[in-house]
Parts: C-alpha cells; sequence; structure tokens
C-alpha cells in the first residue's frame, strides 16, 4: 500500500489491490478513516476524531488532482 502524500501527522495511502470509487485512506496516530477522493466524503472512520476528519479532508480537497493521478497509476483510469 503506497504512501502518496504526508501532511501535518496524516499519511495518505492507496492500496494496490483496491476497488471502485477511487478513495484513499487516512491515517494519524488516532485512527484512520476512508475517504472518495473527488468528494472528500468519508466512507468508513475507525478511531480518527472529528477535528482530524475535517483536517483531512481539507487536506484530499487541496491535493485532489496529486491524489486522483496517484490513484490512475496504480489501478488506472476510472
Amino acid at each position: 500500500m503506497p504512501t502518496v502524500l504526508r501532511v501535518g501527522g496524516f499519511a495518505f495511502r492507496i492500496y494496490t489491490q483496491e476497488h471502485e470509487p477511487p478513495h484513499v485512506h487516512v491515517y494519524n496516530a488516532h485512527g484512520w478513516c476512508r475517504m472518495y477522493i473527488a468528494t472528500g466524503a468519508v466512507s468508513k472512520n475507525a478511531g480518527m476524531r472529528p477535528p482530524d476528519v475535517l483536517k483531512a479532508a481539507r487536506i484530499v480537497a487541496a491535493n485532489e488532482k496529486l491524489i486522483g493521478r496517484k490513484w490512475e497509476e496504480i489501478h488506472g483510469k476510472p
């Protein structure tokens, strides 16, 4: 599972054996969540605190093109 971005205590990872729609797994010291790249919507939260989820969503939005390109490099275009 490649880490495609590290920002502010968060690690953004994309698993190589994954499914559509394009999404990223976000990890920090408190847990992890899974977010859709295009919308930043959370599809699962496993222990990440709500303020951290909001910060992670802002980082995904600010880096949507980069993370989307990484998804395409790993999985091909959706």
